[in-house]
């Protein structure tokens, strides 16, 4: 049962830090949320007003709390365990889509704080989407390239550039059919044997907004209007950005998770280019019958929900690294992240292999790759990392961490 919990003023109800898996709804008094910015290191205060919820994310997401919650004045709050705001949660449609657009634009903000210190250069959506067809183009990507091309197309039949961006769709058409006559295949792979493909048990009535996708197929692009969003039920599906014309690979997402939501709630373009690895199928929704796929299945929205804390945490944790200004401290923080993307279960090995390539870690620090080059060189020279095509080695963790720590600790930040 839900406990009302009474705080006298200046008391702490959790600290930045703590594992506190709670949810709290301020009945009465005053709390302020406290936390640290990651880009400007200054100090923000947020107020919780009587009513609302807090502590929501790192709950739901099972992370460390990002600030610290303090009673002002004699204050009474409400805590929930996560399966007491899930029982409430799922039959408040009106919570629902709150604070589904509350959480949307928090990661939308992220976004563009990410784009603001990569100087990802703004442009209008036309030029954008041509940016992301050229860029596939130009790396011999001619399936997605001609995906985007002839989106362009059918966007902005009027434009101007209409009879360049057709000639170079039919040069990338005819070169990605020449390529896939000698690469048929129709298999999704392993996918039967992932339990999260069989997440949601959703009525076969909704088996008629099923779409097929190809290998390399680009099912939304970047910069394009977001008209709908996308349950994957088999295959992955990876996610691009396009940064001043170079494409940066974000993620792989897998069976049961969802993709181009943020549109869908926020009206805006979209932020990323999302595209097939392999076959994929692929549930689609519309904004007409997104409320009645998340009002008739509270799964589909609590997962969407706990999706939009995990993305939260996972891009302030990317924008974190971005934010450090020396770049050995950077590429320490990268294989960090990597290492806690995939925990191992044996503490006491302290080598780690990451099948990584150089280029992914410039596209994870956001630097260039012969910037990154140069760096790991003295890291290798140092025996701290072996760089081969495909994958890295890092000799010691503990040693990388610690000079992260050490390059923090000078001052480097």
């Amino acid at each position: 049962m839900p406990k009302a919990i009474k705080y006298t003023a200046d008391s702490i109800i959790y600290f930045a830090g703590n594992q506190d898996f709670r949810i709290f709804i301020l009945q009465s008094g005053s709390i302020s949320l406290s936390s640290i910015d990651i880009e400007t290191g200054n100090e923000v205060i947020d107020h919780v007003k009587s009513g609302e919820f807090f502590g929501v994310k790192s709950a739901l997401g099972k992370f460390c709390r990002e600030e610290t919650a303090r009673a002002l004045v004699p204050s009474v709050v409400i805590a929930l365990t996560v399966a007491e705001f899930e029982n409430i949660f799922v039959n408040n449609k009106e919570l629902i889509l709150k604070m589904l657009r509350v959480f949307s634009n928090q990661l939308r903000q992220i976004h563009k704080k990410t784009e603001s210190i990569l100087n990802n250069i703004s442009t209008d959506q036309q030029s954008g989407m041509l940016s992301v067809a050229n860029s596939f183009y130009n790396d011999e990507q001619y399936k997605p390239a001609s995906d985007v091309f002839l989106k362009f197309l059918k966007r902005y039949p009027n434009s101007p550039k209409k009879n360049e961006v057709m000639k170079l769709y039919q040069i990338s058409k005819l070169k990605a059919d020449k390529l896939s006559a000698f690469n048929k295949n129709t298999d999704f792979g392993d996918d039967d044997n992932d339990p999260s493909v069989h997440l949601f048990a959703l009525p076969s009535a909704f088996e008629r907004f099923a779409k097929m996708y190809a290998p390399g197929e680009v099912i939304i692009s970047e910069f394009e209007p977001g008209e709908s969003f996308y349950l994957i039920q088999r295959g992955n599906v990876q996610l691009i950005k396009c940064v001043n014309g170079s494409k940066k690979n974000l993620d792989i997402l897998k069976p049961g998770e969802l993709f181009g939501e943020m549109a869908i709630l926020d009206n805006s373009p979209r932020s990323a280019t999302c595209m097939a690895i392999g076959n994929v199928k692929c549930l689609e929704f519309n904004k007409a019958n997104f409320q009645l796929l998340i009002t008739g299945n509270p799964q589909i929205a609590l997962h969407l929900l706990k999706l939009f804390c995990k993305r939260i945490n996972d891009q302030k944790r990317r924008f974190r690294i971005l934010c450090i200004k020396d770049l050995q401290a950077r590429l320490s923080d990268v294989f960090m992240l990597l290492d806690e993307m995939k925990p191992h279960t044996n503490e006491n090995e302290k080598q780690r292999k990451f099948n990584v390539t150089v280029n992914d870690v410039a596209n994870w620090a956001g630097l260039s790759s012969e910037i990154t080059r140069d760096e790991l060189a003295k890291l290798a020279a140092q025996r701290k990392v072996e760089i081969y095509d495909d994958y890295i080695i890092v000799s010691n963790i503990n040693e990388m961490k610690r000079l992260y720590e050490s390059r923090v600790m000078a001052g480097s930040l």
